[in-house]
């Protein structure tokens, strides 16, 4: 295998949590006076921090963005989350696989906050593949769409970034990947990686069961057939 260590993102990645995350928070706008889908909420705020939107929540609340709001949504995640969450489907075999190949150089880099991490990894039953090697933005310098979080990751597993490969979902992720010098794969399970591609992504793949090998064989795809 070309890459000497994987680092994945987590929310879309290896959990099937924005669905749940998005729900809660557009139930939460409406309460506040914004009136919007749980589609348009997912378009507005996947791959991004609520907190770094304030300004947009504001605007379209009328209301300042407080501490006590933002605990009060964290609570009612954190509650949907640990009764509803479910792995990304093939996640846990692609995770145990990767782990087994590479030793254990595998680590989770998100833009999440450390407990929402560690509570999603531990109900799906990832959580042993990743002990000690769990990355939140919210403890950087910089969040995503900056390469703060994925520079730490590769340091921990002193593995230059130029060695990893990055696995996301959003154009934020994908391009914090690519500034840190990883080689970034893009999962689009709906098939519409267009804008992934743009941002960066070497390839677009749509199951999680074609990771491990498309990683092993990797660069063997000829460029024109990339996807």
């Amino acid at each position: 295998m070309k890459f000497e260590a994987i680092l994945f993102d987590c929310d879309g990645v290896l959990v099937d949590s924005e669905p749940i995350t998005n729900g809660v928070l557009r139930d939460m706008l409406v309460e506040a006076g914004w009136a919007l889908s749980t589609e348009e909420c997912m378009a507005h705020f996947i791959g991004k921090t609520v907190r770094s939107e304030a300004a947009l929540i504001e605007r379209h609340t009328g209301r300042p963005l407080t501490d006590e709001w933002m605990s009060l949504f964290y609570a009612r995640r954190n509650a949907r989350l640990d009764a509803e969450l479910l792995a990304v489907p093939g996640a846990n075999d692609m995770v145990h696989a990767l782990h087994t190949a590479l030793d254990g150089r595998i680590a989770c880099a998100s833009g999440a906050d450390r407990f929402k991490v560690e509570m999603q990894l531990t109900k799906v039953g990832m959580a042993s593949y990743f002990a000690g090697r769990i990355f939140s933005g919210h403890e950087m310098p910089r969040t995503k769409p900056a390469p703060d979080v994925y520079l730490a990751a590769a340091a921990a597993l002193q593995t230059p970034p130029s060695r990893c490969a990055v696995v996301e979902d959003t154009v934020t992720g994908i391009t914090a990947g690519v500034a840190a010098g990883a080689t970034v794969f893009a999962y689009a399970p709906l098939g519409d990686g267009a804008a992934l591609r743009a941002a960066g992504a070497a390839w677009v793949f749509a199951d999680m069961a074609e990771l491990p090998g498309l990683l092993a064989g990797w660069p063997q795809q000829p460029v024109a057939v990339l996807r």
